[in-house]
């Protein structure tokens, strides 16, 4: 395949659906360029003619979209206490999911066992042969050498440390395999979400740990070393817990899912929160979302807990909006859905702390896709490397 051939390809996946005209326009094709490679992919299989779009005066454009019989795409979400899979079309739509509590603490033996026989069973359901998978895209909570696929001293996976993901993954299926921090695939999940609208954003997670996805000029920003982002381990406060990266203060010792549990179960045993105690004594634990529950509710103490974390996150936040100048910052994770006092914390601290000039057309909100922004964004590492290397030809 030709690289205009590709470039062509990327661009109609990236778009959902697009005119030849725009496509031209795009890739600053002339318009007989665009129609005799459009006409060459379709007569390959892929490209598929997805009807007609509507009409601003004359013959209404075809819609391109990338042919859904080309493959089939494998997007997997590691998290610190989770494993999600999904199987997705080449146009993102998922054909079936599977999730399941998981701790990667445990090391990669369990979770990829648990992959070993969960690809297999979903092709096999949904009467998909193994080689009609395209790529596999997985996201893990830690520093991620994305070149060779393996983690880095990642603090939330003891055990994981040079691991190389790529060749277990051998075992289970003949298809390229791309890794990347899970925050970076979140990145990844909004930019396809906002179709490419958006350039200068960075995407929050909030769960276990903290991270950030950073996307500049419309592509993902990896770093030097792929660490760009790990802002969970930039300092709060110099006399804070102990982090388990061996620091003081990190803002994901003081704000993330496990303080937020733990300043929760301080509340509920010292009875200052009432709700929270109820909780403690119904299930025997405190969990992040029953904070949140609780703060909804009216609870004076879990309400000052979700400020509290907020205010740390937007501290940190501020100090970033400040050095980029982000348009927009998109906030997700577990810990985001603990309600909307978590994120007017969040944007009250980053406005108090922050230029007005960076702040002036600055939007924090909730990420787009919920809680599968981390398989879309798996599943578009997929299809987006996949075309690179061209493999769907």
């Amino acid at each position: 395949m030709s690289p205009d051939e590709l470039a062509l390809l990327e661009a109609t996946f990236w778009s959902g659906g697009v005119a030849r005209h725009a496509l031209a326009d795009t890739l600053q094709f002339s318009r007989s360029k665009t129609n005799a490679l459009t006409a060459g992919l379709l007569d390959q299989g892929l490209l598929d003619e997805a009807g007609a779009q509507h009409s601003t005066g004359g013959r209404r454009p075809e819609t391109l979209k990338v042919h859904g019989r080309i493959g089939v795409l494998f997007g997997v979400d590691i998290g610190a206490t989770s494993l999600d899979v999904a199987l997705l079309r080449p146009d993102l739509t998922i054909i079936a999911r599977h999730s399941q509590e998981a701790d990667v603490q445990a090391g990669p033996g369990p979770i990829m066992a648990r992959l070993r026989s969960l690809l297999p069973a979903m092709l096999a359901q949904n009467g998909i042969a193994p080689d009609r998978v395209l790529a596999v895209g997985i996201g893990v909570p830690g520093p991620v050498n994305f070149a060779v696929g393996q983690l880095v001293n990642p603090p939330l996976m003891p055990g994981w440390d040079s691991y190389a993901i790529r060749d277990d993954m051998r075992e289970i299926t003949d298809a390229p395999v791309f890794v990347d921090n899970d925050v970076n695939l979140m990145a990844l999940g909004v930019l396809w979400r906002q179709r490419k609208q958006i350039d200068n954003f960075l995407v929050i997670k909030v769960g276990t740990g903290i991270g950030c996805g950073i996307v500049c000029h419309g592509e993902l920003y990896r770093g030097a070393t792929g660490s760009a982002g790990d802002i969970g381990h930039i300092c709060a406060d110099p006399e804070g817990p102990l982090c388990r990266c061996g620091n003081r203060g990190c803002v994901e010792a003081m704000a993330a899912a496990p303080a937020i549990v733990a300043m929760g179960v301080d509340a509920a045993q010292s009875g200052r929160s009432p709700a929270l105690a109820a909780k403690l004594a119904e299930k025997g634990r405190v969990e992040a979302s029953d904070v949140g529950a609780a703060c909804r509710a009216g609870d004076a103490e879990a309400d000052a807990i979700v400020r509290r974390s907020g205010r740390l996150i937007g501290q940190v936040l501020a100090a970033l909006v400040n050095f980029y100048n982000p348009s927009h910052i998109f906030i997700g994770g577990g810990v985001s859905a603990i309600g909307p006092m978590f994120l007017a914390a969040i944007r009250q601290s980053v406005n108090q702390r922050s230029l007005a000039l960076s702040t002036r057309h600055l939007e924090i909100t909730a990420a787009p896709l919920g809680s599968e922004t981390g398989l879309i964004g798996a599943g578009v590492l997929a299809m987006r490397e996949a075309l690179r290397s061209g493999s769907p030809a």
